[in-house]
């Protein structure tokens, strides 16, 4: 597995994409449908954790800017990995040439997410044209867990403008990088109103509640033929994940110090492709050529909520935030006020 990665998305994306294809030559000789099945389950956790992780950081205030006022902030985030989400139960039923070597119905094996240790192994089975049913034995792919990695981070540089009262368009941005045939890069666009703002009452309410909604489009791809892993030619994974993410927001109104809180829903949806022509060989004689064998497609749905801090001291501010859900996680900002 390579250690040189540049950027934190490249570094999660590029290590799960190097796990995902070992052994692609004797998984596909089990066929598409049986390929299709493991890489499901081997990477939904995966698509999950970043859907969460680029999500988060939206926000850092419940009240919006003046009118005309402007904001850049700097975003790191850190999203956690719970155990839950580091293996998944192998079932042999599901699969129609797969079994384990000691006979066992089913096994917790890894996910992207984590690591098999000790390794895990099975029995692929295929029909070679000469010698008929063939078997070959082959050491499932293990995670990022491998490298200890307990958490997936994430980096955004943030932009938004105030062009009415009480009402902030946002942006953010994340330059697609190029680290060793890995390409990975995000962008997304957001809108938070202050509710409290357009009523009369605004002055006289000790707190701020506003509204956020805000899509997320994340899309990476991993350039693997120099690899020589599988005969073939534009050998590649693409993901693609897409998110709403819809939060109410409470907090107070003090001028150098505030705290909010919030809670909302996230919608994505998930789609890693495997594109490319493959030769896969059934034994010494006889090799089949495929080409772009499968797409895998998920959904991640789950309930937000969010906790933080703010601290302003003029034109410059720092804010801090803990998010629960499915995949919690912790960011700080560092923000710049005009």
């Amino acid at each position: 597995m390579r250690k040189l990665i540049i950027f934190s998305l490249a570094l999660l994306f590029t290590v799960i994409n190097l796990h995902s294809q070992e052994n692609i030559d004797e998984l596909l000789a089990a066929g598409i449908n049986d390929t299709k099945r493991f890489a499901t389950d081997y990477i939904k956790p995966a698509n999950d954790g970043l859907a969460y992780g680029i999500n988060n950081g939206w926000f850092n205030n419940a009240k919006t800017p003046k009118r005309f006022g402007f904001e850049f902030s700097i975003i790191g985030n850190a999203t956690f990995i719970e155990d839950k989400e580091k293996s998944f139960v192998l079932n042999v039923s599901d699969y129609e040439n797969i079994r384990f070597p000691d006979g066992s119905a089913s096994k917790e094996v890894a996910t992207a997410l984590g690591h098999n240790d000790p390794e895990q192994t099975v029995i692929v089975t295929y029909d070679d044209p000469i010698f008929g049913d063939q078997e070959v034995e082959l050491t499932l792919p293990t995670g990022v867990g491998a490298a200890n990695v307990n958490l997936i981070p994430t980096v955004f540089i943030q932009a938004s403008f105030s062009p009415f009262k009480g009402t902030q368009v946002k942006g953010r941005y994340f330059p697609k990088v190029n680290a060793e045939d890995v390409k990975v890069g995000l962008y997304g666009i957001g809108l938070q109103q202050d509710f409290t703002a357009v009523l009369p009452v605004n002055k006289v309410l000790p707190i701020t509640i506003s509204g956020l909604i805000a899509y997320t489009h994340l899309d990476g791809s991993y350039d693997f033929t120099e690899e020589g892993i599988v005969d073939g030619e534009n050998q590649e994974v693409q993901t693609e994940t897409n998110t709403m993410l819809y939060q109410l927001i409470v907090g107070t109104k003090l001028n150098v110090i505030n705290f909010y809180g919030a809670v909302g829903y996230l919608s994505g949806k998930n789609q890693t492709d495997l594109l490319g022509t493959y030769r896969v060989s059934n034994g010494i004689l006889f090799s089949e050529e495929i080409k772009d064998p499968f797409s895998v497609k998920s959904d991640t749905n789950g309930v937000v909520a969010t906790l933080g801090a703010n601290l302003k001291l003029g034109f410059f501010g720092l804010n801090a935030t803990y998010t629960i859900a499915d995949f919690s996680s912790a960011s700080v900002g560092m923000n710049f006020s005009f």
